[in-house]
């Protein structure tokens, strides 16, 4: 199994699964890094003054938000770091909710969710709820000091959580201002019935195997043709080791019992007003 980038549990009631994040991506793309051609020495990135064009050290650098045009609020370290969302190692779930009711835009990044110290059971359970129900659960989460909002789905026999972007973050599709040609077409029966055609001719099973990136697959292909041919440059580089934090959470099954005879009245106040959110 992949490398786990975040370890931790979901809180479902007062029930706890343990569980570890996986990547389910990984990057395929090619990197290009910067030489200098006469010593092959990598070239980094300087920090100049936009004005003067001169360096800046880092001592001088502070963060500043632009408030208006040609004028910043600067904030401290402190200030920032005071802001960060307290990270709790849980992704709380807060609300059920169909998944036909999350847009597609809104949908950003998946990663695969394992059970972890003897979560299996409870794991599944959820896993199993959510598919007898027909919903996906939404709940928060905090990764590297940022707070997402994501959704926690079945996918088989594991969970999925996709990282989903804020409500803010998306436009609305009102901003493309399409007339009435595009909202409320006129099509004649004929056109529609060759387009419908069309579609059903070239319509297929999905094939992962055979959608490639051309550009990647060459770039690879010339890269290994010049090692081949000893065309190859010897650079130094330093490589740092980051640190995976985790939480040590216990499962408790026994807590889904008490999760319903708790609080019914306020959890299903909560639930009912993140779905009229997200609705």
């Amino acid at each position: 199994m992949p490398r786990a980038i975040w370890k931790g549990a979901i809180s479902f009631g007062l029930v706890h699964i343990p569980v570890s994040l996986v990547s389910a991506t990984s990057s395929q793309g090619v990197d290009f890094d910067w030489l200098d051609k006469r010593s092959m020495d990598p070239v980094g990135y300087k920090r100049i003054n936009k004005t003067t064009g001169k360096e800046v050290t880092k001592e001088n650098i502070v963060k500043g938000v632009a408030f208006e045009k040609g004028r910043y609020v600067v904030l401290s370290e402190d200030e920032i770091r005071s802001a960060h969302p307290k990270s709790t190692q849980t992704i709380e779930i807060i609300a059920f909710v169909a998944s036909d009711q999350i847009p597609l835009q809104n949908i950003d990044t998946p990663y695969f969710l394992a059970p972890d110290k003897r979560g299996g059971k409870v794991y599944a359970l959820l896993r199993e709820a959510l598919k007898k129900t027909g919903k996906v659960a939404l709940a928060n989460v905090v990764l590297h000091t940022k707070q997402h909002l994501a959704a926690l789905m079945p996918l088989e026999s594991a969970l999925v959580l996709v990282m989903l972007r804020w409500p803010a973050e998306v436009r609305s599709l009102d901003e493309l201002e399409l007339g009435s040609d595009v909202t409320k077409p006129t099509l004649a029966k004929g056109e529609l019935d060759m387009a419908k055609r069309l579609v059903e001719d070239m319509s297929a099973d999905w094939q992962p195997d055979e959608y490639r990136d051309s550009f990647q697959d060459k770039i690879r292909a010339l890269v290994a043709k010049k090692a081949k041919a000893g065309k190859i440059e010897d650079v130094e580089t330093a490589e740092g080791i980051e640190e995976r934090k985790s939480a040590d959470v216990i499962d408790l099954t026994e807590l889904l019992k008490r999760s319903l005879a708790g609080k019914p009245a306020a959890k299903k106040s909560t639930a009912k007003k993140s779905n009229n959110k997200a609705s």
